[in-house]
């Protein structure tokens, strides 16, 4: 069964209208649903997504607190310990100056 070629033009010419129909169908559809988005639901999404930053960046401080607490207690823990040994010298300081004194009495 041969076509003639203006009837094969033809008939790829009504697919084509008919799925150009179908594909603009489908466009309005999609355009009368966000027609159909109020202005308060578009003021409340823009204000979630403001929250949602605002939370973003409030956990983003939290994680750096906690940094700066961890940072700020190990500094604490060496600073007692450097105390630690500052007390052990000064009391090996005391004792060795008492020693002399005891040294120097004796003679």
């Amino acid at each position: 069964m041969a076509i003639s070629r203006p009837m094969l033009l033809v008939f790829l010419l009504l697919i084509l209208i008919m799925t150009s129909q179908f594909e603009w169908r489908q466009q309005l559809v999609d355009l009368d649903m966000t027609a159909s988005v109020t202005p308060k639901q578009l003021q409340i999404s823009r204000e979630e997504a403001v929250k949602e930053k605002i939370i973003l960046s409030q956990e983003k401080n939290i994680q750096r607190l906690k940094e700066l607490v961890r940072n700020l207690q190990q500094q604490l823990l060496q600073c007692k310990g450097n105390n630690k040994t500052n007390d052990t010298l000064n009391r090996l300081t005391e004792h060795v100056f008492e020693l002399e004194r005891q040294q120097i009495l004796e003679d």
